[in-house]
């Protein structure tokens, strides 16, 4: 079974990994136990995007993380990209009390994107 045993830099990939997947699963867990409504998806996916950006950025993390980190941003544009194909999610977010523009703003968006939302 020693042949099978993880060797310290294996530990440590594998910590990296544990990081960056969790910022995955606690969106995961919260759009699976809460209430989940449109006005959420669009700033879940932002702080996911946020997180992703520093991790990506990190020198802590090995070449094989950041790769993995590249891919996972590709993916979450792909799908960000979808909610421009419609607008109620744009439109959730500007007739939510809490939202409305100021969300929009506030997460530097252009201006030629808030004026269509």
């Amino acid at each position: 079974l020693r042949k099978y045993e993880l060797d310290n830099d294996e530990w440590n990939l594998l910590e990296q990994l544990r990081d960056i997947l969790k910022i995955l699963k606690d969106a995961t867990l919260y759009f699976s136990c809460a209430t989940p409504n449109l006005t959420t998806v669009i700033p879940a996916m932002d702080l996911i995007n946020e997180k992703l950006t520093t991790y990506s950025l990190n020198p802590k993390y090995s070449p094989a993380i950041h790769a993995a980190v590249g891919l996972a941003k590709q993916t979450l544009n792909r799908y960000y990209q979808l909610t421009d194909s419609t607008e109620v999610y744009r439109i959730a977010m500007v007739l939510h009390p809490r939202h409305k523009l100021t969300y929009f703003k506030k997460a530097n968006w252009e201006e030629g994107w808030i004026d269509t939302a």
